[in-house]
C-alpha cells in the first residue's frame, strides 16, 4: 500500500469497499429497453463475475461490503454464503432494483423488508446496510430514512451528494451522519473544490477517468478532509463480455461499456494504493460521533 491513504498524523485512514451486485441486465438505464419480465429469460453472469471479484479480495487481504439484490439472492443462495464465509458484510440492494423515488412509502417497505428477510435468512447473519438503487433517495422521498428505521437498518448509503441527470442531492453532508435516531447515512464520497462536489467514488467516473486522477481525488478526501471513503463497482463492470444491450441511446451505450475492458485492472491497483474495509466496521463503531442532520419534512 502507498501513502495515498495516510493521514495528516501519519495514521492510516481506512476506506470502505462496496460492490453493488446486480446483473448487467438490471441496471436502471436499460429498464426502458429491457421490461423486467424478461429477467428471467436471460443468462444471468453476476455468480462468475462476483467470483472473480472475491478472489481479487482475497489476493489483496481485502474485506468489503456488498449491497446485495433479494432477486440475485433468492436465485444464488450459495453466493450469498460465499460471501459471508469470506468474512464481507452483506448488505441490502432491495428486491428488484426499484428506485425508491419510483416506489409508494408502503411499497418500499414491503421491498426493503423482503429483502432483509431474505438475506439474514439465507446468510444467518444480521443485515445491517441498505443501498437504494441508482441512490434514489434525495429531497422528494426523505420518508425513505423512517421506513428503514423502522425495518431494522442501522445505516444507508443512498445519497450522492451530487448533482446528476439521473439522481443526487448536491446540498446533503458529504459524510456520515445521523438522520434518524437509530439510522446512519454515509454518502457516496465525493471531493470538494470550486464550491462544488465532484464524483469521487467510482462507478462510471472510475472506467471514464484516467486511474491517476481517480486515486488523486480519494487521496484528497482522506488528506485533506480526514475522512473514510466510500467506493463502489459493480460486478458487470469488471465483464468486458457480456452480451451487448440492443437498441439502446448513445449517452447509455457509453455510459455503460466505456473501458469495461480496463476495470479490472484499474481495481487491482485502488486495492493495493488504499486500505480498505467493510462499511459496518468502519462506520458504525464511529456512529455515536456523526453529528445529527435532521431532514425537512414533506409536504404530504
Amino acid at each position: 500500500m502507498t501513502d495515498e491513504g495516510i493521514g495528516m498524523r501519519g495514521i492510516t485512514i481506512r476506506n470502505a469497499l462496496t460492490i453493488d451486485v446486480e446483473d448487467y441486465f438490471q441496471v436502471s438505464a436499460f429498464a426502458p429497453y429491457i421490461p423486467r419480465e424478461q429477467w428471467s429469460a436471460r443468462a444471468c453472469r453476476v455468480e462468475r463475475n462476483v467470483d472473480r471479484i472475491l478472489q481479487m479480495l482475497d489476493m489483496h487481504e481485502t474485506k468489503a461490503t456488498f449491497f446485495t439484490l433479494g432477486w440475485i439472492a433468492e436465485r444464488y443462495p450459495h453466493l450469498v454464503r460465499r460471501i459471508v464465509e469470506g468474512g464481507h458484510e452483506l448488505a441490502s440492494h432491495g428486491y428488484g432494483h426499484q428506485r425508491a423515488s419510483d416506489l409508494t412509502e408502503a411499497a418500499f417497505s414491503t421491498d426493503i423488508e423482503s429483502a432483509k428477510k431474505l438475506l439474514e435468512d439465507l446468510s444467518g447473519h444480521r443485515v445491517k446496510g441498505y443501498r437504494a438503487p441508482s441512490f434514489s433517495i434525495g429531497e422528494s422521498n426523505l420518508w425513505a430514512f423512517d421506513c428503514l428505521e423502522r425495518a431494522g437498518y442501522s445505516y444507508s448509503s443512498s445519497i450522492y451528494p451530487i448533482r446528476h441527470d439521473h439522481y443526487g442531492m448536491p446540498d446533503a453532508p458529504r459524510f456520515a451522519h445521523q438522520v434518524r435516531a437509530g439510522l446512519l447515512e454515509v454518502p457516496v464520497t465525493t471531493a470538494r473544490f470550486f464550491e462544488r462536489n465532484w464524483p469521487a467514488s467510482g462507478g462510471g467516473y472510475f472506467r471514464l477517468l484516467p486511474y491517476a486522477m481517480s486515486r488523486w481525488l480519494l487521496q484528497s478526501v482522506n488528506r485533506q478532509d480526514r475522512q473514510s471513503a466510500v467506493f463502489y463497482f459493480h460486478p458487470w463492470e469488471i465483464d468486458a463480455g457480456q452480451p451487448r444491450v440492443e437498441g439502446v441511446n448513445a449517452k447509455t451505450r457509453f455510459r455503460h461499456y466505456v473501458n469495461l475492458h480496463r476495470t479490472e485492472g484499474r481495481l487491482q491497483r485502488l486495492l493495493a494504493d488504499f486500505n480498505w474495509g467493510r462499511m459496518d466496521e468502519i462506520f458504525l463503531s464511529n456512529s455515536a460521533n456523526a453529528p445529527i442532520v435532521q431532514t425537512p419534512e414533506l409536504n404530504s
